[in-house]
């Protein structure tokens, strides 16, 4: 699993991923996506009314729907506990374990000579603990649920999006409570190789188009793989400084200062669509003909 790996961003030149279909196989890319997920006539009268629901909403897993930040520096400290050894307690070496991939910790960072062998099985280890922590989990990250709420009632569907397999991942979102809220859930058997995939399929699974879907992040590179793919990017600051997240469109401490109004603002730049009020440009009035009758 890619739970302790780094993972490409993706999509840098807005290239996608293939998928097989019975006539063949189907390069789907994000200017692909565009096009074909534009809304119908019907769909734009609706979303001309209720203009909430056009967008589409996607949750990166990690430390935006739960705070797997502590989950996976406990699994550290118990691997290194039940191999007789510590973690340093210096913030930016743990900073850097929770971003860098398993094999770079325990050979670079940590410094415990391994063999292959070795090095497999407590990568295999480390995993485990991390899975049993995750199943304990009982509170998604502060705010969430009452933000979900409030985009349920606005009718604006949501996915959720990791590199966890399936099984653990409604198993986890049960034990929060907050699976009601998640129309779509992409895991690690789609199979997409990059956190750009991983949110391209977010946006076919919902039916939004990826330029009308909005990315809830806390890393930057999450940020830059949402802009690569034609979304929007709300980063949360936490993990990272608020100066680390300088490239997302809004940047806020906590789900609660956020309002569905925050989402229409965001793309108002974006220009109009099909029924929304334009201004007219009134140009020079054509000269009045003269009407005249013929007398007998």
């Amino acid at each position: 699993n890619k739970v302790f790996m780094e993972e490409a961003i993706g999509a840098e030149y807005g290239e996608g991923f293939e998928s097989f279909r019975p006539n063949g196989l189907l390069k789907v890319d994000v200017d692909f996506l565009n096009n074909r997920l534009q809304e119908g006539f019907l769909k734009r009268i609706r979303y001309a009314m209720k203009p909430d629901e056009a967008y589409g909403l996607i949750f990166s897993w990690d430390n935006v729907v739960a705070d797997t930040r502590s989950l996976k520096l406990n699994a550290w400290k118990q691997l290194a506990s039940e191999e007789g050894k510590e973690i340093p307690e210096d913030s930016d070496v743990q900073r850097l374990m929770l971003c860098a991939g398993a094999d770079h910790v325990l050979r670079k960072l940590l410094l415990w000579e391994t063999s292959e062998s070795e090095l497999d099985r407590l990568k295999s280890r480390l995993s485990q603990l991390y899975y049993d922590n995750l199943l304990e989990l009982r509170k998604p990250v502060e705010g969430l649920e009452e933000w979900l709420d409030a985009v349920s009632t606005s009718r604006i569907p949501c996915a959720v999006v990791s590199s966890l397999d399936r099984k653990n991942m409604v198993e986890a979102l049960e034990g929060m409570g907050i699976k009601k809220y998640f129309q779509a859930i992409v895991t690690e058997e789609d199979g997409m190789e990059s956190m750009a995939h991983r949110l391209l399929s977010a946006a076919m699974k919902l039916d939004r188009k990826p330029s009308k879907c909005v990315v809830f992040e806390d890393d930057p590179r999450g940020v830059t793989a949402a802009h690569n793919c034609t979304m929007m990017a709300v980063a949360l600051i936490g993990a990272y400084p608020a100066y680390d997240l300088e490239q997302a469109d809004l940047a806020v401490g906590s789900f609660n200062e956020l309002s569905v109004i925050n989402l229409r603002r965001l793309f108002a730049h974006r220009g109009s669509d099909f029924m929304d009020l334009q201004k007219q440009i009134v140009g020079k009035a054509p000269p009045r003909r003269r009407i005249t009758t013929d007398t007998i």
